[in-house]
C-alpha cells in the first residue's frame, strides 16, 4: 500500500537514546519530536518510540527514535534495541557526576551490541540547572575527544541545542551513507532507503505516545 504524501521520505534512520535513568532522555525525545516538555515525566518503562521527518541536505529524512529505560532491570532488551541503529545519543545529567561516570559503561554496551559504524554523540543535559552543575564541560569534551565522539550540551527544558544535537547526528549519518553509496556505486542499503517499517510484536514502532495525558 502506498504511503500517504505526508509520510514520504528518502531515508529512514534509527537513532537510540541511552544513558542512566533520570538524565532526561524522554524529555529530549519529546522536545525534538513534539516540542513538548513534561516536568512530571515518569521513568520510561521498557521502550518508547517517536518519529520526526526533516530535511538534511535537501533529502527528506525520517528519524525513528527509540527511548529506553535506564534502569538495570530492563537491560534484557539490548540486542533488539540496538539492532539497525545508525545513530546513538549517549546522555548524562550535568548535575549528577555518577551519570557521567556511567557513560563509559553505556559506551561499552553500545559498542558491544550496535553496528561498528554507528554515529555516537555524547550529550550533557540539564544545562538550565546552572547552580547545580557538577560535571565540567571541559571534562566531557575531553572524554568525547578521547573516544571519538561528537559532544554537545543541551537543555530539554529550555530547548537549548536539542534540535542541533539531533540534526548533527542525522547529518553525520547521512554523510556516511552518501559516501558509502558513492564509493560502492550502489544505492543505500534497503533497510534505510525508502523506509522499511520495523515491527515490534504486532505494533509498528512509529506510533506516537502523548507526553502529558489530560487529567
Amino acid at each position: 500500500m502506498a504511503r500517504r504524501a505526508d509520510e514520504e521520505y528518502d531515508y529512514l534512520f534509527k537513532i537510540v537514546l541511552i544513558g542512566d535513568s533520570g538524565v532526561g532522555k524522554s524529555n529530549l525525545l519529546s522536545r525534538f519530536t513534539r516540542n513538548e516538555f513534561c516536568l512530571e515525566s515518569k521513568s520510561t518503562i521498557g521502550v518508547e518510540f517517536a518519529t520526526r521527518t526533516l530535511k538534511v541536505e535537501g533529502r527528506t529524512i525520517k528519524s525513528q527514535i527509540w527511548d529506553t529505560a535506564g534502569q538495570e532491570r530492563y537491560r534484557a532488551i539490548t540486542s533488539a534495541y540496538y539492532r539497525g541503529a545508525l545513530g546513538a545519543l549517549l546522555v548524562y545529567d550535568v548535575t549528577k557526576p555518577i551519570s557521567f561516570e556511567n557513560v563509559s559503561r553505556w559506551l561499552k554496551e553500545l559498542r558491544d551490541h550496535a553496528d561498528s559504524n554507528i554515529v555516537i554523540m555524547l550529550i550533557g543535559n540539564k544545562t538550565d540547572l546552572k547552580h547545580l552543575r557538577a560535571v565540567a564541560t571541559e571534562d566531557a569534551q575531553s572524554y568525547a575527544e578521547r573516544e571519538g565522539l561528537s559532544f554537545i550540551e543541551t537543555s530539554a527544558l529550555e530547548a537549548t541545542n536539542v534540535e542541533k544535537a539531533f540534526q548533527m547526528n542525522l547529518s553525520e549519518i547521512y554523510r556516511i551513507i552518501s559516501k558509502k553509496s558513492l564509493s560502492s556505486g550502489n544505492p543505500a542499503p534497503a533497510n534505510i532507503k525508502e523506509g522499511k517499517t520495523l515491527v515490534v510484536g504486532a505494533e509498528e514502532i512509529n506510533t506516537k505516545k502523548a507526553c502529558c495525558s489530560a487529567s
